[in-house]
């Protein structure tokens, strides 16, 4: 039987707003996940405004998160979800500024990388403990 791919399950309505739905199948490896963000100025003040790369062949991230807080959990280039070689799964943190929870395991932060193994059922929040963007990493059976 042919192994399917994991599924991220969005828990929040701030996750699944940026998945387009409750479900989203990683269907290639690494996956990466992160904000792209541009300010503009409408009347005169400053306003944070979301910008998906569209077309271009080798984009920063496969999924781009609408981080719209006022003090942003995502960083530009957040997290990737890797194959480790042994049949599993973990997560690498890019450098971000906020890091990841990965069940009660913190990763990252303060632009320190670290990595963390993924498996069935985990919680990742991504970003401070107060981010909006909590997913379960599913294996579909």
């Amino acid at each position: 039987m042919a192994e399917e791919n994991p599924v991220l399950v969005a828990l929040t309505p701030e996750a699944e707003a940026s998945i387009g739905g409750e479900r989203l199948v990683l269907d290639h490896f690494p996956f990466r996940i992160g904000r792209e963000s541009r300010i503009e100025m409408v009347s005169g003040m400053p306003r944070l405004a979301e910008r998906r790369r569209s077309g271009d062949p080798n984009p920063n991230n496969d999924l781009y998160l609408q981080d719209r807080g006022r003090m942003l959990n995502v960083s530009r280039q957040h997290l990737q979800i890797e194959r480790d070689g042994d049949g599993g799964y973990r997560v690498l943190d890019r450098g971000s500024a906020c890091g990841t929870l990965v069940g009660s395991n913190k990763i990252g932060g303060h632009d320190a990388g670290g990595e963390c193994p993924l498996k069935d059922g985990d919680l990742l929040v991504i970003g401070t403990s107060e981010s909006p963007f909590v997913f379960r990493f599913v294996l579909q059976a």
